[in-house]
């Protein structure tokens, strides 16, 4: 496996960036001090500006008592967007301008437009629009909505009207105004709806009279001209009459059946021979009752005579004849009461075979006069409900009228909390603004520090738990202590100036190459190894002897054979700089980290060469991304020509040419291409072929 850079190779200094904001401290505190104080002064010298707010309640204000009789319920409050809707009436254009001139808002000074030089080069230059074609009330206006704050307090009912201005007692006035205003405008929005109401009933109310009147006589005519003639009760006159008939013939039903009772009684009796002057019917004739009289005294006078006398004396003989003719008189008279039963029944069976036959005759009627109701049903409820409408119109038309004429139109809406001179500004506040600019400032000034030291990569550390890191030692190369070891090569580089690569025949070794490219500040550094991937090693010893020293150096392998990245990696299969070019792999992916030291290298990667060619237009952009992240970026180009890395070149960068031979023609031609080209090199000296040293995982083995 790789060693690549990702998240957990790396880990964040935070002792280096405490550092950094130590060394950097005076920087800090100067730059925020100085925001401080200008805020503080800015603010100081601002015109102060006032506030005052005025409150309303939105709520109905109607009384039980005066309220409209189709409304006699609950009232209904207004939801949110009721509420919300009524802010932005208040808001509304219409109220502002009423507002405006009734306080000449226009004549003040901080109404009236005065374009800075600033406002006048955007108007010149067309990004602004010039305020002398603003009309004057527009103007008014704009200025009066940038003061002007409305706003519903959350979950209620209650509207705020805010406003600032340089002016405490305008501040007060412009509020109050705004809320009387639309009082003022609720008023005469249910004054014209009143009278818009009462000029448009007025005519309704006098069509709806003619048309009820029409109505009404329409159900009359239908009436007469259909005979549902009204009797009692409102009923129909057919209806009416056929229950009276009904109701005679129960009755001669009743007579007759018992007519024939009584005369039944009274013929059973005669027939039978029975006393008929004991039958009910019979002793109801004033005839039969003398004569049982008479017969009751012939027989007293009988039993009277019949004790002294014999029954065959003439005397006695003549009562019993006087009796005998008694009651011969009774049997008529009973005779000729039966007659009359009898004809008394016979005539309440005419009576009510007559009314039998009035009564289906009726019937027939009555069916007739029930279709003809349907219809009459229809239009009785058309006149009622035109009755209905006119008579609530009516009612709505007097409510109106009334409220018109005593003027008593009550407002949804109550001023509870009017606005009062505010005595101190709310603006500005110079110590907490002051104070706000100098935290904000330090806090800004902190954080760009440390973003700096981020992205420099300098505040960044092996992760404690990655690779341990053995380097193995290049040839002929003493090994000391890393402190020990950068003081050598300051020394020798102080001591063997940078300007001897000048001269063909100054070489270096890879000692004093690191300290002469340390003491220039040398940002980029490119390799030539005209003698092939042999002479690789010198990128390679450099790199490792600066990141000993404690810089952040990157090596990037640009030969074909990979022969820079290979000593520092386990093997060939890593993502690289053809990857990059071809956008196959990102930056996290492509650096890996030397097995031998704490210097990163890009290696060649797994992309097509060809491929990549076609993307090398994003070369420059890749080296100054690495440039930005490191100390130094080392370049190591193999055997290539002088005129191929002109791409590669830019301010701070040294060229490095690594030789094993001195007297080798491929050494001598790059030599001339570079003096060709105004390039003076550095010559570094490789003593030996270098031999990658052995793995960590080989040297375990062995």
């Amino acid at each position: 496996m790789g060693s690549s850079i990702a998240a957990s190779d790396v880990d964040i200094d935070i002792g280096h960036l405490v550092r950094s904001l130590t060394r950097k401290w005076w920087l800090v505190l100067g730059v925020s001090l100085a925001v401080g104080a200008g805020a503080y002064a800015l603010a100081s010298k601002s015109t102060p500006l006032y506030r005052a707010e005025a409150r309303l309640l939105i709520e109905p204000r109607e009384s039980v008592f005066t309220r409209p009789t189709g409304n006699a319920g609950p009232e209904v409050l207004l939801d949110s967007e009721g509420v919300a809707s009524q802010a932005e009436v208040i808001s509304s254009a219409q109220i502002l301008l009423d507002v405006a001139r009734q306080l000449d808002l226009a004549s003040l000074e901080e109404f009236q437009d005065k374009p800075s030089a600033v406002n006048r080069a955007l108007v010149f230059l067309g990004l602004a629009r010039d305020p002398g074609v603003i009309p004057p009330e527009e103007a008014v206006l704009i200025n009066l909505r940038e003061k002007l704050e409305v706003y519903r307090i959350e979950n209620s009912r209650v509207i705020v009207i805010s406003f600032s201005s340089e002016d405490p007692e305008l501040s007060a006035s412009v509020p109050n105004a705004i809320a009387d205003a639309y009082v003022s405008s609720q008023r005469a929005a249910k004054l014209e709806s009143s009278e818009s109401a009462t000029g448009w009933l007025a005519p309704e109310i006098e069509d709806l009279r003619e048309r009820v009147r029409q109505a009404e006589g329409k159900v009359a005519e239908f009436r007469a001209s259909s005979n549902l003639l009204l009797g009692q009760n409102n009923t129909v006159l057919a209806a009416q009459q056929l229950s009276e008939l009904s109701s005679e013939l129960s009755r001669v039903r009743a007579s007759r059946s018992a007519a024939e009772a009584r005369a039944r009684t009274v013929r059973l009796a005669v027939q039978n021979g029975a006393a008929v002057e004991t039958l009910a019917e019979v002793q109801a004739s004033p005839l039969i009752q003398r004569l049982r009289e008479r017969q009751v005294e012939l027989r007293a006078q009988i039993a009277e005579l019949s004790t002294s006398l014999m029954s065959g004396h003439p005397r006695i003989r003549a009562l019993q004849s006087q009796l005998a003719d008694l009651n011969s008189e009774i049997n008529q008279e009973a005779r000729r009461i039966l007659g009359a039963l009898e004809a008394e029944a016979e005539s309440a069976r005419q009576r009510e075979q007559e009314l039998s036959a009035s009564l289906d005759r009726q019937k027939e009627e009555v069916a007739k006069t029930e279709e003809a109701q349907v219809e009459l049903r229809a239009l009785e409820r058309e006149a009622a409900s035109e009755r209905e409408l006119l008579e609530s119109y009516a009612t709505r038309f007097r409510e109106a009228a009334a409220r018109l004429d005593r003027n008593y139109l009550p407002v949804d809406a109550r001023i509870f909390q009017r606005a009062l001179a505010p005595s101190l500004p709310y603006y500005p506040k110079p110590a907490p603004m002051a104070l706000a600019a100098f935290a904000g400032t330090l806090l800004l000034m902190s954080v760009l520090i440390l973003l700096q030291e981020l992205f420099s990569g300098r505040a960044l550390k092996p992760a404690p738990g990655g690779r341990q890191q053995v380097r193995a030692p290049l040839p002929e190369i003493a090994r000391v202590e890393p402190e020990q070891r950068v003081r050598e090569i300051v020394s020798e580089a102080i001591d063997e100036p940078a300007e001897l690569p000048a001269a063909a025949s100054s070489e270096m070794d890879v000692q004093a190459a690191a300290g002469a490219l340390m003491s220039s500040g040398v940002e980029r550094v490119v390799y030539l190894s005209p003698e092939g991937d042999e002479a690789a090693a010198v990128s390679v010893g450099i790199a490792r002897e600066l990141a000993d020293a404690g810089m952040r150096v990157l090596l990037l392998d640009l030969t074909i054979s990979g022969a820079a990245s290979l000593p520092m990696l386990e093997s060939r299969s890593f993502y690289g700089i053809t990857d990059l070019l071809t956008s196959e792999a990102q930056f996290a992916d492509a650096i890996h980290s030397d097995l031998y030291s704490s210097s990163h290298v890009i290696p060649v990667g797994t992309a097509d060469p060809e491929q990549a060619m076609e993307n090398i237009d994003r070369l420059p952009i890749i080296l100054g991304s690495l440039s930005a992240a490191y100390d130094v970026l080392m370049i190591e180009c193999g055997p290539t020509t002088a005129g191929s890395i002109a791409r590669l070149m830019e301010d701070k960068t040294d060229v490095v040419v690594s030789i094993i031979n001195r007297n080798d023609e491929s050494v001598a031609e790059v030599l001339a291409e570079l003096e060709g080209e105004g390039v003076t090199p550095m010559l570094v000296h490789s003593p030996v072929r270098y031999d990658p040293p052995a793995h960590p995982t080989d040297r375990d083995a062995a």
